[in-house]
């Protein structure tokens, strides 16, 4: 799969988020039951992956369950988990064939245990897979991941390792669960909501955010490929004029 004349391939975001909104509400347009917009937007998570491997993406993180997202009917979540562990069975091969890593961030241990098993063998056995990194968010909340990170660095000030003044941005980062991951340059959101939903709140300060009314399930190459060349459009200032980064 080449990549699109729209892009340029030297200019891609190392890494990028996407809140993958809209699969119910388009299976409710569609007459279906939302699990059926699950079931497509599975369709478009393998699309999305394989672009993001071809065209060459270093990391791509997929909002795939957040902590509120347990908070539905019983029987989506059920059928959530069942298409996760579906999903992870059914791509190992094709993760090992084009050299995909697969990582996961969030509080995994509430997941199901069948569930949880296959995706820590999955994340074993891709574990030396270096050219694109599918980092899935399950069981994911921006808010407990620093509640977490909080907790963490307190019980290491308290035991002596280290002080106070020793708490900066770096340590900070150290305690994440993206901990080793580049911030995501370009955070997508579909489904035409235009919020964060407590998805990586620290990593995402300075990325580009795009919102598009597309529904996930809709979201493919072509979508993508708008997403990258809106980002490649914009400059990235970092707090500095646009003098400053034009000189370098």
């Amino acid at each position: 799969m080449s990549v699109p004349q729209s892009i340029d391939p030297k200019h891609l975001p190392r890494h990028v988020a996407i809140i993958m909104d809209g699969n119910g509400r388009w299976a409710k347009q569609q007459n279906k039951p939302r699990l059926y917009g699950h079931k497509v937007g599975v369709d478009s998570v393998q699309a999305i992956v394989e672009c993001a491997a071809e065209w060459g993406v270093e990391v791509l993180t997929l909002y795939a369950f957040s902590t509120e997202n347990w908070k539905r009917p019983a029987d989506e979540v059920g059928g959530l988990m069942g298409l996760l562990k579906n999903y992870l069975q059914k791509e190992l091969s094709r993760m090992l064939k084009n050299n995909i890593r697969l990582t996961c961030i969030g509080d995994v241990e509430k997941l199901p245990k069948d569930v949880h098993k296959v995706l820590k063998n999955t994340i074993s056995d891709t574990s030396k897979n270096d050219k694109l990194t599918l980092n899935l968010a399950l069981s994911y909340g921006g808010r407990s991941e620093m509640i977490r990170a909080v907790r963490m660095i307190a019980a290491e000030v308290k035991s002596g390792d280290i002080k106070t003044d020793d708490i900066d941005e770096k340590l900070i980062d150290s305690h994440l669960y993206t901990a080793g991951l580049p911030d995501p340059d370009l955070l997508i959101r579909t489904g035409g909501e235009a919020r964060l939903s407590n998805f990586l709140l620290w990593q995402a300060s300075y990325a580009e955010i795009y919102f598009t009314d597309a529904m996930w399930p809709e979201f493919r190459e072509e979508a993508f490929a708008s997403a990258i060349a809106e980002y490649q459009r914009r400059e990235r200032r970092f707090g500095k004029t646009s003098a400053q980064v034009e000189s370098g």
